[in-house]
């Protein structure tokens, strides 16, 4: 691998946090931006970790030249703010997820992201029928192209002010009522941890309901290390015990040298 400047270069089995590789995991693209893309590719397949989250349709090629899949495409599901409690979102949402969805099918991207926006005064069952609403829509194609719509739960304490999809409960109620495999959330176990806690009995009780799942340390979204409140290893353990398939993606800002944060996440997290 090719160092880049400020960043460590490290390759070969012998340093591959991945050894027991029961849980699936995977790192969003943006934290690490600064870092070259084919470059990033190569760092992570040297860990031995097999995708990489939030890459664009046009990233995608770069990623599988270095045998990554993407594990979570964005860029079809709307915005944060502009989300799915609108029903002024839903034409342009779902136009974009119309073509999303089969191109994502065919580059073997089993996840895409998307949201549920910012209340502005909305109450929470007018947003969940609207949600439904526009998600009934889209599921079909979905089901049909085996790819999997995620609904992504975020924080409105710290972060994402204003947020509706804030609480599990919310997200629970909204792809419940939908009733398809292909409608899921993505739980960022963070935010989840900001507004709510108790992650573990969360995701042990709705399972069936959570596809995805990002990471990132509490407080300031920064390395899995003793410098914050979670115990991932724990966290971890509990995910795959209950037979989780998906992708475990770590979503973390580096603080320190980005690369060694991101090795000692994983072999944190190989459990």
């Amino acid at each position: 691998m090719v160092a880049v400047p400020g960043h460590s270069a490290f390759s070969g089995p012998s340093q591959r946090p991945v050894s027991k590789a029961r849980l699936k995991q995977s790192v969003c693209r943006w934290p690490f931006a600064k870092i070259p893309l084919p470059e990033f590719c190569k760092a992570v397949a040297d860990m031995g970790l097999t995708a990489i989250d939030l890459l664009t349709e046009a990233e995608w090629p770069v990623a599988r030249e270095f045998g990554l899949t993407c594990s979570m495409g964005s860029g079809f599901g709307g915005t944060i703010v502009d989300g799915l409690n609108v029903k002024a979102n839903h034409a342009k949402t779902l136009a974009s997820l119309e073509r999303g969805i089969p191109l994502a099918a065919a580059n073997k991207v089993p996840n895409l992201i998307t949201f549920f926006g910012n209340r502005r005064g909305m109450p929470d069952d007018e947003a969940t029928a609207n949600c439904v609403e526009a998600l009934n829509k889209i599921k079909p194609l979905a089901e049909e192209h085996g790819v999997t719509v995620c609904l992504e739960l975020l924080n409105s304490k710290v972060d994402h002010k204003d947020y509706q999809g804030d609480r599990s409960a919310f997200g629970i109620g909204v792809v419940r009522a939908v009733g398809s495999p292909r409608v899921k959330l993505l739980y960022d176990i963070y935010h989840m941890q900001i507004m709510e806690g108790d992650i573990i009995r969360t995701i042990r009780d709705a399972r069936e309901h959570f596809a995805h799942f990002h990471t990132g340390g509490v407080p300031g979204r920064h390395e899995l290390d003793a410098t914050q409140e979670i115990q991932w290893r724990s966290v971890a353990t509990a995910i795959v015990d209950m037979g989780f398939t998906g992708y475990f993606a770590h979503e973390f800002i580096p603080t320190r040298d980005p690369m060694t944060g991101l090795r000692e996440a994983v072999a944190l997290c190989d459990v």
